[in-house]
């Protein structure tokens, strides 16, 4: 197999760092459904609110165990291409 040169090295580490910022945004999500789930609950007390909130606050888990799946899948991916190439 081919060594890797210093672009191949550089484009690896920027896909990295592309999949621990998109890791961070579902984390961000998951806290901004959790956050907007609790405050419509806590301050508006009509029905819709309340089922908006049930919702919002049943997503954010789901949100959070897909990101966590797709940052694990991705960097084993990641780490296979770079075994498979050094």
């Amino acid at each position: 197999m081919e060594k890797l040169t210093l672009r191949d090295k550089l484009a690896m580490d920027r896909t990295l760092l592309a999949n621990e910022r998109t890791f961070l945004a579902y984390l961000r999500t998951f806290i901004g459904l959790i956050g907007t789930g609790f405050a419509l609950w806590k301050l508006i007390d009509i029905f819709w609110a309340r089922v908006v909130s049930v919702l919002l606050l049943a997503a954010a888990p789901v949100v959070l165990v897909v990101g966590i799946y797709r940052y694990q899948k991705t960097g084993k991916d990641l780490q296979a291409i770079t075994e498979d190439l050094e």
